[in-house]
């Protein structure tokens, strides 16, 4: 199987918003709930970055036209931070473990170091998401911090998240 990355588009957000409504079924795997993602969400994110120099969505797809994952950098609003975007990845349920992250981070960190505009790349992810952690680091990424007790799974089960950067030098 082939993957190539392009950028998203506004009839993608229904195969997006499913991917991400299964893996926040799953405890600690997103800060989202299934019924707080929204495909109209998806689609207003996609336009947003389509219009914005400073931001980029993109989906892995393979030759059959499966999209196997999608990631974007968002660019942070205010003019102080406006160096920085923030980070979100999700390869696609049953394509874990086959290089879609790796070639999607590599499209996004290549994209951001022939931005004028990008210095940064931050990102935030849950301490018990080792196979992500080392994507990240393998991509020079730091942890910068631990927020504790960050995601509430139930009464008694918390999981710290780790902020990440990447400095663009």
């Amino acid at each position: 199987m082939t993957t190539s990355i392009r950028r998203a588009r506004p009839e993608d957000s229904s195969v997006l918003c499913t991917a991400e409504k299964f893996w926040a079924s799953k405890p600690g795997h997103l800060v989202s709930h299934p019924q707080e993602l929204k495909e109209d969400s998806f689609a207003g994110k996609i336009d947003q970055l389509a219009q914005n120099p400073k931001g980029i969505y993109l989906v892995a797809e393979s030759d059959t036209k499966v999209i196997l994952g999608h990631a974007f950098l968002d660019p942070m609003g205010l003019n102080s931070i406006s160096h920085i975007v923030r980070l979100t990845i999700v390869v696609h349920p049953g394509f874990e473990g086959k290089g879609v992250g790796h070639l999607l981070m590599e499209s996004l960190v290549s994209w951001a170091k022939s931005s004028d505009s990008v210095e940064k790349i931050e990102l935030l992810v849950r301490a018990t998401n080792t196979q992500a952690i080392q994507l990240y680091k393998r991509f020079g990424f730091v942890e910068e911090g631990r927020l504790r007790n960050r995601i509430k799974i139930d009464d008694d089960t918390y999981i710290d998240d780790l902020t990440m950067g990447l400095l663009l030098e």
